[in-house]
This record gives structure tokens, C-alpha cells and sequence, in this order.
């Protein structure tokens, strides 16, 4: 069963997750630090981390074709690596191609910020992302499903 692990202290789209899960029947795991409110559901089980790091737990169940939400970059690069396929909040798919150039970049970023060259973070939700984040998951979905059938 195709599973996602959603990276969720920070995860602004869950809600769009279990609307979306249940149609495909998917296995979801919503995995934090802090405990939050998640449906009730057979297919869905909240994981609540009092002492460990949420990164690590995901790393050590995560499958080849399994899914991750995440806008961590160093987590994507190791879901990658096992596998996985990997989309951001905003609807951005994280590859083996552009993985290097998203690392980099987070590095660049962080020492400007620590050069007090920027400030601020990225920039809020909006609507369109929401939108981009349910097509790019569902696109997800039916590639996996599809090389799982021509298996």
C-alpha cells in the first residue's frame, strides 16, 4: 500500500492530505513533535515524537514509491535517496535532479541571512499554492501508479 509521511509541525496542507488520502487509499502518517488534532480514520495515524527527531523517524519507515510532504530540504534529499517521491507544501516536487541545486541554495540562503543580508522567510500560502500542491500530489499518485503497474 502506498504510503505518505507528512512532515507536519510546520505542514500548512494536512487538510488537503486527508481529503485526498481516503480516494486513493493511502496510508498516511502524520509525524511531529508537538501533538496535534488529526481525523479519526483507519487509514491515517498520527505519531507524536516526545523525544526523537521527526527527520530520522520518517528516514528509517520511508519506501521506494512511498510519498513524503516536507519543505525540509535535507529530509527531501535523504527521502530521495531511499526512494521516495517527494513534494513540498507548495506543490514543488523535489528530484534527484534538482535536489543538489535546492541544497545549495538553502546554504547560500542561510549564510546571507547570518550576514543579516536577508531577512524574512518565504513568503505565506497563498490560494495557488494550495491549488499546485493537490494537482502536483495527485500527478504523484497516478506516476507511482502507474510504473507500480507496468511492474
Amino acid at each position: 500500500m502506498l504510503e505518505i509521511y507528512i512532515d507536519a509541525d510546520a505542514c500548512p496542507v494536512k487538510e488537503e492530505v486527508y481529503r485526498v488520502a481516503p480516494r486513493y487509499d493511502l496510508r498516511v502518517f502524520v509525524v511531529s513533535n508537538n501533538g496535534m488534532r488529526v481525523p479519526t480514520a483507519a487509514w491515517l495515524e498520527a505519531v507524536v515524537l516526545t523525544s526523537g527527531i521527526v527527520d530520522d523517524w520518517i528516514v528509517e519507515r520511508v519506501g521506494v514509491g512511498d510519498i513524503v510532504i516536507t519543505s525540509d530540504i535535507p529530509l527531501a534529499g535523504r527521502c530521495l535517496e531511499k526512494g521516495a517521491w517527494v513534494i513540498s507544501p507548495k506543490g514543488h516536487a523535489f528530484t534527484d535532479d534538482s535536489i543538489g541545486e535546492a541544497l545549495a541554495t538553502r546554504a547560500l540562503m542561510e549564510e546571507l541571512r547570518q550576514m543579516g543580508t536577508v531577512t524574512g522567510g518565504p513568503a505565506p500560502m497563498a490560494k495557488q499554492d494550495r491549488s499546485r500542491f493537490l494537482s502536483r500530489l495527485d500527478e504523484t499518485i497516478h506516476a507511482i501508479r502507474k510504473l507500480h503497474d507496468a511492474v
